[in-house]
């Protein structure tokens, strides 16, 4: 039987995205696509879930309670996964998590294409709040 981190490096490369690095070991993978804006996802088989983090940007050190209102609210309208701070508290990440056992290309597609119309539709907002 493939190995999950297998059939999911499959299901990245069929979809065309650029593999920047890989561990076998860990069962990583990062890839980025410069025109969708995806940047240094990091997509780790860590069974029994699929985790998908990339780093939106840094914590602004103005008016914080407003912009995570915002991302708040903007959680409201995403698809697939959502904006989450990291543990320290001074990053803005997008994550999905995804069950492997029965996973299949269309979800892993629907969260990438998730993060992407995020980026799109809030790209110009979020990088107002990293200039504050």
């Amino acid at each position: 039987m493939e190995k999950k981190f297998d059939f999911v490096k499959s299901c990245i490369l069929e979809m065309g995205f650029d593999i920047l690095s890989e561990d076998p070991d860990e069962e990583i993978i990062i890839i980025s696509d410069e025109e969708s804006s995806i940047s240094n996802l990091v997509i780790d088989c860590e069974d029994p879930i699929l985790v998908m983090e990339q780093v939106i940007m840094p914590v602004p050190q103005k008016d914080k309670d407003n912009v995570y209102k915002r991302l708040l609210q903007m959680n409201r309208e995403i698809v697939h996964g959502a904006f989450a701070l990291n543990e320290e508290e001074n990053l803005i990440i997008f994550r999905d998590t995804l069950q492997l056992e029965n996973l299949d290309r269309n979800e892993i597609e629907g969260s990438i294409r998730s993060l992407e119309l995020a980026l799109s539709e809030y790209g110009e907002e979020l990088v107002k709040f990293s200039k504050n």
